[in-house]
């Protein structure tokens, strides 16, 4: 089982999105249209986090990513495929001490606007950025070696802020 390690925000975390930024950069440049930090590392008014930098891409052709898998595993990314969420591709860093999540999509997929809303939403509204957190320490503390079970107590919390955050975009 997989500790759930929840760590006050910090400004780390943009740092290191920063940094592998520019690796990602090197590696994609020929497809990659645009780049992104998200995730709970991206909102410092959650307080608390996994530290885990959730990066999104967006590129021309989602196709030919995968012929940067070697790349990526050399930049110490293990290539996950769709990964449960068709239409993407997902690659993760670190193994069960994980660092790094990457997703990329297809621009225009409507899973990066998604994506941005609820980063945004949370930015926009600190005391709904603050429930969350609250909620992950709470969760953390309670299932401290399960980790499915930290993520199956905040889905529904998550499944209603992100309809709240894409009713919220969409006024803007």
């Amino acid at each position: 089982m997989r500790k759930t390690n929840i760590q006050a925000w910090s400004e780390e975390w943009n740092t290191l999105f920063l940094k592998e930024k520019k690796v990602l950069e090197m590696i994609f440049k020929e497809e990659m249209e645009e780049i992104y930090h998200i995730g709970s590392t991206s909102v410092p008014a959650i307080g608390f986090a996994k530290p885990v930098i959730d990066i999104l891409i967006g590129v021309k052709d989602l196709t030919k990513v995968d012929v940067y898998n070697d790349r990526m595993r050399e930049a110490g990314y293990e290539p996950k495929g769709e990964y449960g969420i068709s239409g993407r591709r997902f690659f993760q860093k670190g193994d069960d001490n994980r660092s790094h999540h990457v997703h990329i999509f297809k621009k225009g997929n409507g899973q990066i606007d998604s994506h941005l809303a609820f980063r945004d939403y949370l930015s926009a509204h600190p005391d709904e950025a603050k429930k969350y957190g609250d909620l992950k320490v709470t969760l953390a503390k309670q299932f401290p070696l399960d980790h499915q079970k930290y993520q199956a107590g905040k889905q529904e919390y998550v499944s209603r802020l992100a309809e709240k955050a894409n009713e919220w975009a969409v006024k803007k």
